[in-house]
């Protein structure tokens, strides 16, 4: 089976860099198309579209420069979810919290080896890949569905939590926005909640590659095989709310409504922020983290 392309665009004015990523980057999966500015940059964006799945961006360029390309890229709503990886050697506390508010998730500091980057690229579209999947189940939910007015579900894995977030999803206003959201949070409740596999030990596995056997060595000990998850959904005349609770030990929540400077460099640990930025008015943790009410308000 051939296995999938992914289109990289690398922006960089200096050849060298270009050079240099797309020699780390030689590897049958990626595609790379290279700009030398912004300019040229929006340009491919605007020729290819949705064929791009990561972009590998320079923050200082002459001309439009990577903060200007990146505010353009987000302005648009077909690269409303497109990852951005800001490549920077300024990687000041300040610049880097202005390129997450202006929505680069991912950041890479120079100078970087091979694997960091290959690394910060592969989680970039994975991510992307599970959101692109996420949408198209929406239209398989049936209409019937859309007067539910409230429902709890239980789940224990991974596909079942993007299962039901995929059908929740159909009920809500912009199910695009929300399908991302209930599966970040659901995700979250079982990985680190049920499963509890913490920050660091989960960037640790994804480096090595261990992240997918992890979870499925962990939900079959005695300690973890048992433990469930809940969502429940309300409709008031005014709001959708949704409950998430898990059997966990509960987590400093408060570090990750937002996205962090400390993790901009990370492969993970920015699901919540994106919940929160993408598709919900508010996000209320309770019971030391345990639980989370995700409300979204009806037009």
């Amino acid at each position: 089976m051939l296995h999938q392309v992914f289109t990289v665009l690398v922006v960089d004015d200096e050849p060298l860099n270009l050079e240099l990523i797309a020699e780390h980057l030689d590897d049958s999966r990626f595609r790379l198309v290279r700009s030398v500015d912004g300019v040229q940059a929006w340009d491919s964006l605007d020729m290819l579209g949705s064929e791009v799945d990561a972009v590998v961006l320079d923050r200082m360029m002459p001309g439009m420069d990577g903060m200007e390309l990146l505010g353009r890229i987000r302005r648009d709503p077909r690269f409303a979810d497109l990852p951005v990886i800001l490549q920077t050697a300024a990687a000041e506390k300040h610049q880097v919290i202005e390129g997450i508010r202006r929505g680069a998730f991912y950041y890479l500091a120079k100078p970087y080896d091979r694997d960091i980057l290959v690394s910060v690229v592969n989680a970039a579209i994975e991510s992307r890949q599970h959101r692109k999947a996420l949408r198209r189940r929406i239209d398989d939910a049936q209409e019937i569905f859309l007067r539910m007015e409230s429902a709890e579900f239980s789940f224990s894995t991974l596909t079942e939590a993007r299962q039901l977030a995929t059908f929740f999803a159909r009920l809500c206003p912009s199910p695009d926005a929300t399908v991302i959201g209930l599966a970040e949070l659901m995700i979250n409740a079982v990985e680190h909640g049920n499963l509890g596999i913490g920050y660091a030990e989960k960037g640790r596995l994804n480096n090595v590659g261990g992240w997918s056997a992890e979870v499925e060595r962990r939900m079959g000990l005695p300690e973890y095989r048992d433990r469930v998850a809940t969502i429940g959904f309300v409709r008031s005349p005014s709001t959708l709310s949704f409950t998430i609770s898990d059997q966990g030990d509960g987590f400093s929540w408060p570090d990750y409504l937002h996205m962090s400077p400390d993790r901009a460099f990370a492969t993970h640990g920015r699901g919540i922020a994106m919940a929160r930025m993408l598709a919900f008015h508010e996000l209320l943790y309770r019971d030391g983290g345990r639980q989370v009410i995700a409300t979204i308000p009806l037009p």
